[in-house]
């Protein structure tokens, strides 16, 4: 399955703007493969995310593996510092 990241590209707040690149060019940098999902378009992905995310206020980016929620940008952070990208991806090593 592969790694869902859920993101708006209609946003007022730079701070969503800085975490949603952040993810996606260190997921580009480590060339793991994913799916960048716009909730913008379609309100049901907004809820898809959150019901993933157990959260009824999730707010992008929130990140997926298949069907299974790995965390938001705190949690995505959190795993580079700790060297625990592919643990906190849910990828399985080969």
């Amino acid at each position: 399955m592969p790694v869902k990241v859920f993101y708006t590209s209609v946003s007022g707040s730079n701070e969503i703007k800085k975490r949603q690149q952040k993810i996606l060019d260190v997921l580009s940098s480590k060339k793991v493969e994913f799916e960048a999902i716009d909730i913008s378009q379609d309100s049901n992905t907004k809820d898809e995310m959150r019901k993933m995310a157990n959260d009824a206020t999730a707010l992008p980016p929130q990140i997926c593996n298949g069907n299974e929620h790995c965390g938001n940008y705190e949690a995505f952070l959190e795993a580079i510092e700790n060297e625990q990208l592919e643990a906190f991806l849910k990828l399985k090593k080969e």
